[in-house]
């Protein structure tokens, strides 16, 4: 059965940097490209970010290009996504997800339970 645990949101001031983490397990995580996707009050789910699953090509959304940076470490099942620069308009609930297919708001893949990220001063 697949699992994602996320953890490291927060609550962080415009400028600010976080780092989520997603522990995986209950699948061959070194095997899949992995996803970030975000959800913003009253809107629909967004995509953020790929990684492939070696880890050598990533992607992001233009919103996020250059202030955040996706990761994986395949020895410890586990995908990270580093964000800098934040901006209020980042506020969000962020998952970590497998399986993803455009488009994002037809998408109901496995992901993990959400974390809250909040930019705010």
């Amino acid at each position: 059965q697949v699992q994602l645990v996320e953890s490291g949101g927060g609550l962080v001031q415009p400028g600010g940097s976080l780092r989520l983490s997603c522990a995986a397990s209950g699948f061959t995580f070194s095997n899949n490209a992995m996803t970030w996707v975000r959800q913003a009050p009253g809107k629909g789910l967004e995509w953020v970010s790929d990684i492939s699953s070696g880890g050598s090509r990533t992607f992001y959304a233009d919103s996020v290009k250059g202030r955040f940076t996706i990761s994986r470490d395949n020895a410890k099942n586990t995908l990270y996504l580093q964000m800098n620069s934040l901006k209020p308009e980042d506020t969000a609930v962020y998952y970590c997800a497998k399986d993803f297919r455009f488009p994002a708001s037809s998408w109901n893949g496995p992901r993990s339970q959400g974390t809250q990220v909040t930019v705010s001063s």
